[in-house]
């Protein structure tokens, strides 16, 4: 083959492809128009997506996740079309393959990422707890400071945050004590077998009663709940408004005010007694010093 040859199959075959390029150019633009046009479809409706969820949902990420997922899906759809104007669809579906099976991987890679990324999803929907509630999970009790996709976040009234992952959150008891918005406090005591009992109900439940924290809307309740070894003992309950007070504080609060009230009214909160057996207190020591003494003399006897 001479150069001539060589010369006219290259100019044969870039002619072609120049003739091929030439023809694919209008497809090339109609391709990039519509990626164009997708492109500001997906915007539009991840905005319009977003403030949807912003409707019943205050969590930003789920807000700012959702709006990404929903450009994604119309950027995709608009590559998949335009990919289809250029013939190139086997390409695409080759491409989507590879990804299925590297999506695969990383799923089981990081499923315990995927599980806290669902739970924290279905909180977000749910909503069973919202920043500022306050909460008891996991062992765990405190204020809502943030509801992540991965993670919750409390304050646990000690100056520490505690960071929950949402797959326990989501699978396990919550405890809110914020979503009716009243709370419920409950004090346990005694009194001794001589004092009158309806005497000793009434004088607690006036005490509680005129704490200016205590809902005045709700009974002040007290019962009886068993006979113990030095004292009778009972409940007393109360509500409160936890935005307004803390439960602790409450609760000391009525603690002191029982206590002033029975000493007024003479009746007596029973404190466990010790009894020792001085005898055998005594007769124990006696033996103590005796082996002692006994032990130091035999060595002497010995000799």
């Amino acid at each position: 083959m001479d150069f001539s040859q060589t010369y006219n199959i290259l100019y044969t075959d870039l002619a072609n492809w120049t003739r091929a390029a030439i023809r694919f150019i209008p497809k090339v633009a109609v391709a990039i128009l519509l990626l164009l046009v997708f492109t500001f479809l997906s915007r539009w409706i991840s905005r319009w997506v977003s403030r949807g969820v912003d409707r019943f949902s205050n969590n930003q990420s789920l807000i700012n996740l959702t709006g990404a997922v929903a450009r994604v899906a119309v950027m995709a759809i608009g590559l998949f079309v335009a990919l289809g104007v250029l013939g190139l669809d086997k390409a695409l579906t080759s491409l989507l393959a590879g990804a299925g099976v590297i999506a695969l991987a990383v799923g089981f890679a990081f499923q315990d990422l995927t599980t806290n990324f669902i739970s924290g999803t279905m909180i977000a929907l749910a909503r069973p707890i919202q920043v500022g509630d306050v909460v008891e999970t996991n062992g765990f009790t405190g204020e809502v400071l943030d509801v992540k996709l991965r993670s919750i976040v409390l304050n646990n009234g000690q100056g520490q945050t505690v960071e929950i992952p949402s797959k326990d959150v989501f699978q396990k008891p919550i405890t809110n004590f914020s979503r009716i918005g009243l709370r419920r406090i409950e004090l346990t005591a005694g009194v001794s077998y001589l004092d009158d009992l309806a005497k000793a109900q009434q004088v607690a439940q006036q005490a509680v009663r005129q704490l200016p924290f205590v809902l005045p809307e709700r009974p002040v309740d007290l019962h009886y709940r068993n006979f113990g070894d030095n004292t009778i003992q009972f409940m007393l309950w109360f509500w409160i408004n936890p935005a307004r007070t803390s439960a602790p504080a409450a609760l000391s609060e009525a603690i002191k005010a029982v206590k002033q009230a029975f000493d007024q009214q003479d009746i007596l909160i029973v404190f466990a007694g010790h009894t020792f057996d001085l005898k055998q207190k005594l007769a124990s020591q006696h033996e103590a010093e005796a082996d002692r003494i006994i032990s130091v003399l035999q060595p002497e006897k010995e000799k």
